[in-house]
């Protein structure tokens, strides 16, 4: 079995957010995968089979199946688009959280993502002591969005992983207004087993959000401003879905011993 890495959200490698991509002909044991994807060690290992109308994708972190990863279906599309369906310029995924769809334009993949419904919820102690600092807004969708004064906070911010598994969100996220950009960000999910996303596609469906809605446009261009780094192009569609795109870059090609 072939397993691919590579680096979304980025147009080089070495930065961006790295996914572990496999093609396969069936499904293996679910235990499986998630041996492999802790094997792996990335934020997300993605599994992908081939149906009568597209694709099958599940995303694995090492600690638990997820039902939505933004950066591993901009990888899996990357892979099907070059290496399996090289003439096509879009690809369609059957996944937990419905029928993604993928476009090739350019250099960019851009990706049909649904929106959350946001609602501010009150800024506690708890928040302040897990991050470091105090955000100025709280905000709960599928995960948590805090938001803060600057981006200098988020930064340098050095949040303790044990008082992040006490506050609210499967993900705590982090985010201010940019200067280069619309918005720089950051993704924590210790209780998915991962310190610190490098670029949280799944994120942005409420970050963007949230920011169209501030800042009064439907197109926002986001940084996450984790070491790797890495940029997201997002659309606001106004029916409940969101386009992310980005770029993507291959880092290696090897054979699973099965």
């Amino acid at each position: 079995m072939k397993q691919y890495i590579v680096d979304a959200f980025t147009n080089k490698v070495f930065s961006g957010n790295p996914a572990a991509v496999c093609v396969m002909d069936k499904w293996p044991e679910a235990a499986w995968m998630m041996q492999l994807a802790a094997e792996n060690n990335l934020s997300e290992t993605a599994f992908v089979v081939k149906e009568e109308a597209g694709y099958h994708l599940r995303w694995f972190t090492p600690g638990t199946e997820v039902e939505l990863c933004g950066h591993a279906t901009l990888a899996s599309a990357f892979v099907i688009l070059n290496y399996y369906e090289p003439d096509a310029e879009q690809v369609k995924f059957n996944t937990l959280s419905s029928m993604l769809t993928v476009v090739r334009k350019g250099n960019l993949y851009e990706m049909d993502f649904p929106t959350y419904e946001l609602k501010e919820i009150p800024v506690t102690d708890a928040m302040e002591a897990a991050f470091g600092s105090r955000p100025v807004k709280a905000i709960l969708g599928l995960d948590l969005v805090c938001v803060f004064e600057n981006a200098e906070i988020v930064q340098n911010m050095n949040p303790n992983p044990s008082l992040l598994m006490k506050i609210e969100g499967r993900i705590q996220n982090v985010t201010a207004r940019g200067i280069d950009n619309d918005c720089v960000s950051r993704s924590f999910c210790p209780k998915l087993s991962i310190a610190e996303d490098p670029v949280c596609g799944s994120a942005h469906c409420q970050i963007a959000d949230y920011w169209s809605k501030e800042l009064h446009k439907d197109t926002i261009i986001a940084y996450q401003s984790s070491r790797r780094g890495g940029t997201l192009y997002c659309h606001i569609l106004g029916n409940g879905r969101i386009q992310i795109s980005g770029e993507a870059a291959l880092f290696a090609i090897s054979e699973i011993q099965e």
